[in-house]
């Protein structure tokens, strides 16, 4: 009997949602487990597999037919190079985290601006901190550069311009308009953007082409002025340039959510710099997750089996 296999912790696992996977699909059996051994027993007979499957074992699911995986970024793909040649289709939950990373953007640069970081590390030393008044600015007028304009970039901007800012963003296939995105820019045109923005905002996911997107020349393109927030990936910047950057005073700071090492190391000069926000890669997390998820996998279930295109399909080769 074919199999949909639910890689999820059976305790955590809201198994109403189990009899709609049915409902779709009579004559499959539905296994709800993230236990590896019984994963690897069902590898066999498995066709449908969403949530947290193992990439590592892919090439021995002969029947697979399509994973719907419950994260956005497949970088991944860059360690098991084989699955993109493997016939499976291949979705991600991209669209689920555009509320909570983009309010977590939005509030790193909150801090930034209102001098919020300074001032919880003065309380912390039971220290009275007033800045001076050029020691903190207002984001209405200041320009942002969305550096990847998915679902992400794009309820940023909303939030931005919301501000009072302006937005432009670096998209590689470009659309026609998204809404709040003043001028869109095609990527070789990334570093003549760059020299314009008080913000720079990285969405963009893993891939050969984006690691390290952002590097000592593009850093010094920046404002002295300038911020640079990283929500996608730790990878696309290059992070000894970053700090060497931070440190010299070529850009006012940063707010990092991902490192290309996580979690980052204690070595990391990182963690003591005054002008850098780090959050343990949690951005994307809400109460809301996975009910998010389910629904982007219960639409594209009814697709799959309705033979019609599915949302969020990534191409393999590309990486996103």
């Amino acid at each position: 009997m074919p199999i949909a296999l639910l890689c999820f912790d059976p305790e955590e696992f809201n198994h109403a949602y189990v009899a709609q996977v049915e409902a779709f699909l009579p004559g499959t059996r539905v296994v709800v487990t993230r236990h590896q051994a019984t994963i690897e027993a069902a590898l066999d007979e498995v066709e449908i597999a969403a949530g947290w499957f193992p990439p590592e074992l892919l090439g021995r699911a002969p029947r697979l037919r399509w994973v719907q995986q419950w994260g956005a970024g497949v970088d991944w793909l860059l360690r098991f190079p084989k699955a993109a040649d493997m016939p499976f289709l291949l979705t991600n939950a991209s669209g689920v985290h555009a509320i909570p990373i983009s309010e977590h953007i939005m509030g790193m640069l909150l801090m930034f601006a209102r001098g919020l970081h300074s001032a919880v590390r003065a309380q912390n030393q039971r220290e009275w901190w007033r800045p001076h008044h050029r020691d903190v600015f207002e984001l209405s007028g200041k320009t942002m550069l969305l550096v990847g304009v998915g679902a992400i970039g794009a309820r940023t901007a909303e939030l931005a311009v919301a501000h009072g800012m302006r937005v432009e963003g670096i998209r590689r296939n470009q659309p026609a308009n998204v809404a709040g995105v003043a001028a869109m820019y095609a990527p070789h045109q990334l570093r003549e953007r760059l020299a314009h923005a008080d913000a720079v905002v990285l969405t963009v996911p893993l891939s050969r082409e984006t690691q390290g997107l952002i590097g000592a020349p593009e850093l010094a393109a920046m404002k002295p002025t300038a911020y640079l927030i990283n929500i996608g990936r730790g990878a696309t910047v290059d992070e000894a340039a970053l700090v060497a950057a931070l440190r010299a005073g070529r850009i006012a700071g940063a707010g990092l959510d991902v490192f290309a090492e996580e979690p980052l190391p204690a070595t990391s000069p990182l963690w003591d710099m005054e002008n850098v926000i780090l959050t343990a890669h949690y951005s994307g997390n809400t109460p809301a997750y996975n009910e998010r998820a389910m629904a982007i996998f219960l639409d594209n279930l009814r697709r799959f089996v309705a033979g019609e295109p599915l949302h969020n399909l990534v191409d393999k080769h590309a990486g996103y």
